[in-house]
């Protein structure tokens, strides 16, 4: 395939060296707690309205207007007639904590990277920020998540073999830093940090100036349904391990109706010291938080394991087990997805499709050797890989 203008322009611009080698990504220090954070969160910005169908919205079709990635009627129809923007946000260093603009993302992915470290994947669909960040570089399984949501993917660059399995098969949906790119991908500096920040507003212009199709495509897969499915179990709190360094929880509170993120601030080298902080959003303060939260067990496929570096690949096709958590009640689901530009897909207990809760949800990506933990009223999620 052709590269796409955008890239070939942040190749040409020479700020940034998109293929790299993979090094190591040393586990956070030891370090105290920070002061306290926030624990107050905002409510969503939207929600369903007395008239929303009683059938729900999806899996096949959405009403005009609707949101086929929240189930939600956009608050902005117009912003519906694009693809989706999938910017790579990082979670470590803990200091560079909070991040920007995760709250308005439709979709979260978190996934394991390398070192003990994860990274997070955000669609932007529905709703835009002028600030998402801090951009970081691509993974073999933001392939995936391009291809299934024929989005845009914005990134720092990439390891040189995954670098070029993007351009191979979505050369025209990448947008990496270059001295072109600026307002929809900038450096930001406040306290030398030096930042790569996204404006996901600012990207239409861009694109547009880059002569690439931004053009709606088929996003049907999702199911929502206001109504609470049947056979839930009554849970108060997720846990969520990806290494000694990289730990989240996330717990239900029914009077926002949400699931809210606690996240790591020290590593737990044992197993048994575990301490969390609210994860805030640094343009508004309010906590992190989603209406769904999905647990995936997912295939993760080693491609390159030595002393110093691990590649993985997450290739999400075919099937398997999930959880999803919503209202307070965890549901034994599974996931499917039979080619590449299919969305997965999500069953409950009886093969119907199941039915998130409208709003925005948060994937865990996870191996399928991890250990489930069931609880009354906690569960725990430990990642392993074969």
């Amino acid at each position: 395939k052709l590269l796409s203008l955008a890239l070939l322009l942040a190749l040409l611009g020479g700020c940034t060296a998109p293929a790299q080698q993979p090094t190591a990504v040393p586990l956070p220090s030891e370090a105290a707690p920070s002061e306290p954070l926030p624990t107050t969160s905002p409510s969503p910005t939207t929600a369903p309205t007395p008239d929303y169908p009683a059938e729900g919205t999806g899996p096949n079709s959405f009403p005009a207007g609707y949101n086929p990635l929240t189930g939600l009627k956009a608050a902005d129809p117009a912003l519906l007639n694009r693809r989706p923007i999938i910017v790579k946000v990082q979670n470590i260093p803990r200091e560079d904590r909070p991040q920007w603009g995760l709250p308005q993302a439709d979709l979260v992915f978190e996934y394991y990277t390398e070192r003990g470290s994860t990274r997070f994947a955000a669609v932007y669909y529905g709703e835009n920020a002028e600030m998402v960040g801090p951009v970081r570089s691509a993974r073999n399984f933001d392939l995936s998540l391009v291809q299934m949501f024929k989005g845009i993917l914005v990134f720092g660059g990439a390891f040189e073999a995954t670098f070029s399995r993007l351009v191979n098969n979505v050369g025209n949906q990448l947008v990496v830093e270059s001295q072109y790119t600026c307002p929809a991908l900038c450096r930001y500096d406040p306290r030398g940090k030096n930042y790569l920040m996204a404006n996901t507003a600012a990207l239409a212009t861009f694109l547009k100036q880059a002569r690439l199709d931004n053009s709606a495509q088929d996003l049907t897969g999702l199911h929502f349904n206001a109504s609470v499915p049947a056979g839930g179990q009554a849970v108060n709190r997720v846990y969520v391990r990806f290494s000694a360094a990289i730990y989240n929880r996330w717990d239900w509170y029914p009077e926002v109706g949400r699931w809210l993120r606690f996240s790591d601030t020290q590593n737990d080298l044992d197993g048994n010291n575990e301490v969390y902080a609210p994860l805030t959003d640094r343009t508004s303060g309010g906590q992190i938080g989603a209406d769904t939260l999905v647990v995936l067990l997912a295939p993760y496929k080693a491609e390159i394991i030595t002393a110093d570096s691990e590649v993985w690949d997450i290739p999400l096709r075919g099937q398997g087990d999930g959880y999803a958590f919503r209202d307070g009640q965890v549901f034994k689901i599974q996931w499917q997805r039979d080619a590449a530009g299919s969305i997965v897909r999500l069953t409950g207990a009886d093969g119907q499709p199941f039915a998130l809760k409208p709003g925005k949800t948060w994937f865990e990506v996870i191996g399928q050797t991890s250990k489930v933990t069931p609880g009354d009223p906690d569960w725990r999620f430990t990642f392993s890989t074969p």
